[in-house]
Order: structure tokens, then C-alpha cells, then sequence
């Protein structure tokens, strides 16, 4: 085998048993340390092997000139011949002789080897600080499981729930969902997270929600949703999935509600929008989960941030009541709990907002703050009067005028019969000052029920049969508006907290 293929070959045998070396976990400053040693033990060996390189240039003629001169004499030409055979005919160099030019051949092995185990080296230093990276990542992510899981662990059991280990996703496998929560998969973004578009693996179409800012309230009310939602099972309530507890505040999983919300299919800029029949039955329905929630589950749960944005709709216009993150428990021996006030101004119950006292009302308030705004077309975040009155005082205000018409939506008065004055007086009910003196939500949704059967049931009527005898609901409904309980300090001046 020739010398400098030989030389090289050694080198290349000498990196692949270093090699090993750089998949341990070592620091980067460790490879740095590593890999010039690691190249002067293969110079090392290459020079043990070929001792002759080792000296210098002038010192290797010399020395080979004697020894060819001392072996001249003392062996004849032929037997010089056989041990100094040319390399080739046009090479002129000599096996043996590294100061002719044959020699170069084994410089250029060794230059090779030390490029290839340079390569190798600078590869391994790459790899190193991957695998570090990625252990820290790692790391980090079983921490915050843990606290988050803890913490989640501590809530279930505080409500005597429990979520199964199902429903415990993977952060690598919603990366995967969403191509690393690319822009392209949002679906919608709040002040306080981001809603992404996923495919899992089981090819299922869900709903991601990542918070945004990372402090402990955030994480308190994805926590706090987590826990409450692992509880509902309702047709009207968007269903919990599952959850990632491996980042600081945890991944909320929802089922993926394909049509938004009921705030973009109400206020868009074409004079019609949902017909008042898809309205009416998006109020009964949305009733029927608020009284799910006050009175179908073990502990009653207080939504505390109803809005048209956090009612969902399906291909079919299905309601589905979502944003659980305000949600509190309202124990079933007490009338409310005294809270830090949370929602959303326009919405938010003025009572609520003066004392702190929430209670199953405050709810209600909400609602009905949301059938004027099915029945108006009207914001009521942004709505202002000229007087400076809320969207809800103002309703109120006008229904006592019998000035209904100045604030209807001209659709719903078009579209709709004697049945739009029935709900614009329970909404106005609902929305009374006093807590005490709004009716409970199961009653609104007995009411709504009563409104919806009598205009499908009279719908084949004239006017004047209907106007002669009524709908059954109207009877129903409390008229006392009482607008001496308002003050001037309404849900208009609460802002979100």
C-alpha cells in the first residue's frame, strides 16, 4: 500500500475513533478545547509513523545523500534499483526518499486526513450545540409542565374534577399542527392571545389558543378555563379538546368552529345582515347554555364576559358559548361572591361594577345587553348617545317613550312581527339596575322559548289576528322598566380588566 495513502488512511482511522467523542453532552467552550488536541494527536501519529518528517528538510538530504553514497558502495546497482523502484516514469520520485519530488504524494495524504478530521470536528462542534439547545428547551418544558400541571392538579381537585391524560397534547405536536404557529393559521387575534387554525395528527381540525403577554393573571384564567371547561358537556358550549401545559401559560385545544363569531356575522357593512328568525333562535340558544351553566352543573358557574365575540357559530348558525377565562363558581348556598370586577365595558353589569358583588344576575345583565344588540345592530362598546348614554340606557330610555322604532335595526322591524316588541321588553327587564329585580336566566330562556314557538306558530296569521291576540310571552314579561334605579353611572364607564 503506498506511503501517503497509508498516512492518510491512519489519520481518517484516528478522527473516526475520536468522533465518538462529540456526541457526549459537552459545553461548546469543551469543543473548542477538544478539537485542536484532537488535531494534534492525529499530527502526532502521522509523525510516529513516519519518523522521517521530523527533521528538517536540509538535515533529511543530507542524511539520505550519506546513506545513498554508504549503500552505493556496499550493494550493487541492481539492489540499489529494487529499493528505490520510481514511483512512475513521469513522477521521477522514489518510496523512501520524502525530499524528491515523489514525496509529495504523502504530504497531500496528510493534508486530506487533517481537512477531513477539520470538517469533522467543525460538524461535531455544530451537532454539540444543537443537542445542548435542544436539552435546554427541553428542560425548560417539563418545568413548566409540572408547575402548570400542579397547579391545574390543585384546581381540579379544589372542584372535584378531573381531566383525563388524553387530553394532556404535546407542544411539539400543535407546532407540528400549525406549522410552528405560522401567520397563515390565524384565525383571530385578541389583546390577550392569539387563535390558531391546527391539524392534528388524527387529522382532527381544532382550535389553538395561545396567550400572548406572560404574566400570572393570564395564567390564572387559562388555568381556570381549563378546569371549567373539562366539566361542560352542553350542545351550546364549545367543547374543550385538550390542553398543553408545557410552555409558561398553557395551550388551550378547543373543537374548530368553522363560521366565527356572532359579532361579524351581526355588524357588517351591508344593510341586511342575519335574518331575525337565525337571531332570535341564536338568543334562545344562547340561553340555554346560561342556564346549563347556572343550573345543570354541580357548582354554578358565572360566565362574567358574555358578548357577541364570544358566541361562536357553526356551518349551521349553531351557537357555541366560548372565553371561559373570566368564568368564576358561584357555591349553590351562596346569592354571589365578592370579586375583582372583569368584562367588558358596554356589557359589563352596572351593580357588578359599583360593589364588586357578582352574583348569577350580572350574567343576565349581559344577556340582555346582548338581545339589544341582535335587535339594534348597535355596538354596545362603542355606542355613546347624544345625551352620553350607554347602548342599554338608551334602549331603555326610548322603550319608555315608546320610541322603539328610532333605535330598532330596520331588518328586524321589517322581518319581525309583534314578537320584536316582546323581546324588546324582556331585554329591557333584563338590564334593570337592581339585580334583584331581574328575572333568573332560566325564566328569560322559558320566555325566549314562548316568543319563538308563538311566531312560528303564528306566522300563517295576519296582523290583525296577531295584534287582537297576543303572544303568550308578552304576559309574561315584567313592563316596570323602573328607570328611576338608573344612575348615571352605568356599564359605560367599566372598562376590561
Amino acid at each position: 500500500m503506498p506511503n501517503h495513502l497509508f498516512s492518510g488512511a491512519l489519520t481518517l482511522l484516528a478522527v473516526v475513533a475520536i468522533a465518538p467523542v462529540l456526541a457526549l453532552p459537552l459545553s461548546a467552550v469543551a469543543a473548542e478545547v477538544v478539537a485542536p488536541r484532537c488535531r494534534t494527536i492525529c499530527w502526532l501519529l502521522h509523525l510516529r509513523l513516519q519518523p522521517q518528517l521530523r527533521r528538517p528538510p536540509a538535515q533529511q538530504h543530507a542524511d539520505e545523500a550519506a546513506h545513498g553514497r554508504r549503500r552505493h558502495r556496499s550493494i550493487s546497482p541492481q539492489r540499489y534499483h529494487m529499493d528505490m523502484e520510481p514511483i512512475d516514469s513521469s513522477s521521477g520520485g522514489y518510496y523512501g526518499a520524502p525530499y524528491l519530488p515523489g514525496c509529495q504524494g504523502q504530504i497531500i495524504g496528510l493534508k486530506v486526513g487533517s481537512g477531513v478530521a477539520q470538517l469533522v470536528l467543525a460538524l461535531g462542534t455544530i451537532f454539540l450545540v444543537h443537542e445542548i439547545k435542544a436539552h435546554g428547551k427541553k428542560r425548560i418544558r417539563q418545568i413548566f409542565f409540572k408547575q402548570n400541571h400542579v397547579q391545574l392538579l390543585i384546581q381540579l381537585v379544589h372542584q372535584r374534577a378531573n381531566i383525563g391524560e388524553g387530553m394532556i397534547i404535546k407542544l411539539e405536536d400543535l407546532e407540528k399542527a400549525t406549522n410552528n404557529f405560522d401567520e397563515s393559521c390565524e384565525l383571530g387575534c385578541g389583546a390577550h392571545g392569539t387563535v390558531y387554525k391546527g391539524i392534528l395528527s388524527s387529522q382532527h381540525i381544532v382550535a389553538i389558543k395561545k396567550s400572548k403577554i406572560v404574566i400570572q393573571k393570564e395564567m390564572n384564567e387559562f388555568i381556570n378555563e381549563i378546569s371549567i371547561l373539562c366539566q361542560l358537556n352542553h350542545r351550546n358550549i364549545v367543547k374543550l379538546i385538550g390542553c398543553c401545559l408545557e410552555m409558561e401559560v398553557p395551550l388551550l385545544v378547543y373543537e374548530f368552529i368553522s363560521n366565527g363569531t356572532l359579532y361579524k356575522h351581526l355588524h357588517v357593512r351591508f344593510p341586511v345582515s342575519l335574518s331575525w328568525k337565525h337571531r332570535l333562535r341564536i338568543a334562545v340558544e344562547t340561553a340555554r347554555a346560561f342556564t346549563y351553566l347556572h343550573s345543570f352543573v354541580s357548582t354554578p358557574i358565572t360566565h362574567r364576559d358574555i358578548k357577541s365575540t364570544n358566541i361562536l357559530l357553526d356551518d349551521n348558525l349553531t351557537v357555541k358559548l366560548s372565553d371561559f377565562g373570566a368564568s368564576r363558581y358561584i357555591p349553590v348556598d351562596q346569592e354571589g361572591i365578592h370579586t375583582t370586577v372583569q368584562g367588558t365595558s358596554g356589557y359589563l353589569d352596572p351593580m357588578y361594577h359599583n360593589t364588586g358583588h357578582l352574583t348569577k344576575k350580572s350574567d343576565v345583565y349581559s344577556f340582555g345587553v346582548l338581545l339589544i344588540e341582535l335587535l339594534t345592530r348597535k355596538k354596545p362598546v362603542s355606542y355613546k348617545s347624544r345625551q352620553g348614554f350607554s347602548l342599554a340606557k338608551h334602549f331603555v330610555s326610548l322603550i319608555s317613550e315608546g320610541n322603539l322604532a328610532e333605535i330598532l335595526d330596520p331588518q328586524v322591524a321589517k322581518e319581525g312581527d309583534g314578537e320584536v316588541i316582546d323581546v324588546a321588553l324582556l331585554a329591557a327587564t333584563c338590564v334593570k339596575y337592581r339585580s334583584d329585580e331581574r328575572p333568573a336566566v332560566k325564566e328569560v330562556e322559558l320566555l325566549l322559548e314562548n316568543i319563538q314557538a308563538s311566531k312560528e306558530f303564528y306566522s300563517d296569521v295576519t296582523d290583525d289576528d296577531i295584534s287582537s291576540e297576543g303572544t303568550t310571552c308578552r304576559q309574561g314579561v315584567d313592563i316596570d322598566l323602573g328607570l328611576e334605579e338608573y344612575t348615571m353611572q352605568d356599564c359605560s364607564d367599566a372598562s376590561s380588566s
